[in-house]
């Protein structure tokens, strides 16, 4: 093709890209290839990702997923692999925050951090994650500190291994629970979570008794081409821990930066939650100070600081932001 041609080309696309026809098909490329806009609902991940959060996502960090019409979330392509993808990618590493849908409920996107991959054990406490890579041992010790190992179960497993990293995992429950024991307690009554209670000797931490059964830890093995995912906010979300491991096939992508943030919630949703979400008396602690949290002096305090805008949130790349204190402004 010679350069006359070539400018022929050029020149139509970019006529075609001033309609409207053309503007439409720009867009629709972008959101099925390129990036889409997601808005954090809930505070499973604060204070990684707060609420009100609009962020970018890469569609591309993870292979090419299925493109799925917006808003009726219909796949537009069938999936000839049973990967979920057009084309196959990359796999999600540990560490990353990740864009999936929800296995429950595929036309629901959730964001969690990904804890562990396939092969990796895991043992979750009350305020503790331990892991056993899948790698071994001796990879555990050339990598990892000797304080944050410890030997259970003939195996080294490593303490909470991205807390210190990312400043906003925290242990701060919100919802006058013991998310631990609720998920014992539905083991107990109807086995619906996706950890089993196990007993292990010379571990410090409480006993209860299931089915006769003397228990203190919930244990998991990722199954193969499977991603752990489970919120920042450990205390108060909904992840891995309750409906299982993600596969390969529902990895939509990797958020990417945060183009605008709004505080919105309202003063009923940070003192008391609506349905389990967005309860955050920290967050009314710091605006109110000494003040009681269930007076209309404190009320009208969250009212001045409702709608505005998280300036100092706005154009930052997710990756760098998490590895920061923690702010919401």
């Amino acid at each position: 093709m010679n350069i006359e041609k070539i400018k022929d080309v050029l020149h139509k696309l970019y006529k075609f890209s001033g309609t409207w026809t053309g503007t439409i098909f720009i867009v629709l490329f972008l959101i099925f290839f390129v990036a889409q806009s997601f808005v954090i609902p809930s505070g499973s991940m604060k204070r990684t990702l707060l609420i009100g959060d609009f962020l970018f996502a890469k569609k591309f960090s993870y292979g090419t997923p299925i493109p799925h019409l917006p808003w009726a979330e219909v796949p537009l392509f069938p999936d000839l692999d049973g990967d979920g993808h057009l084309f196959e990618g990359e796999r999600p590493k540990r560490e990353d925050i990740v864009i999936f849908r929800y296995p429950k409920n595929n036309k629901i996107h959730f964001v969690k951090r990904c804890v562990a991959i396939g092969g990796d054990e895991i043992i979750y406490l009350p305020t503790k994650l331990l892991i056993h890579f899948n790698e071994g041992d001796k990879y555990i010790i050339d990598n990892y500190p000797k304080d944050k190992i410890v030997t259970l179960r003939d195996k080294l497993w490593v303490v909470n291994p991205y807390k210190d990293k990312y400043r906003g995992i925290q242990y701060k429950p919100e919802m006058n629970m013991n998310i631990f024991e609720a998920l014992l307690n539905s083991y107990a009554y109807n086995k619906e979570i996706d950890m089993s209670p196990i007993y292990i000797k010379n571990l410090d931490e409480r006993i209860y008794e299931i089915d006769g059964e003397e228990v203190n830890a919930l244990y998991k093995k990722v199954e193969t081409d499977n991603f752990y995912m489970m919120g920042d906010n450990r205390d108060n979300s909904s992840d891995s821990r309750f409906w299982g491991s993600v596969p390969y096939r529902l990895i939509v992508g990797q958020p990417w930066f945060i183009y605008f943030s709004l505080e919105h919630r309202s003063y009923e949703r940070v003192l008391s939650g609506i349905e389990g979400s967005g309860k955050d008396n920290a967050r009314l602690n710091a605006i109110c100070g000494d003040l009681p949290l269930d007076t209309k002096e404190c009320e009208s305090l969250w009212n001045k600081e409702r709608f505005t805008i998280r300036w100092g949130r706005i154009g930052r790349n997710i990756t760098s932001l998490s590895l920061e204190e923690p702010t919401e402004r």
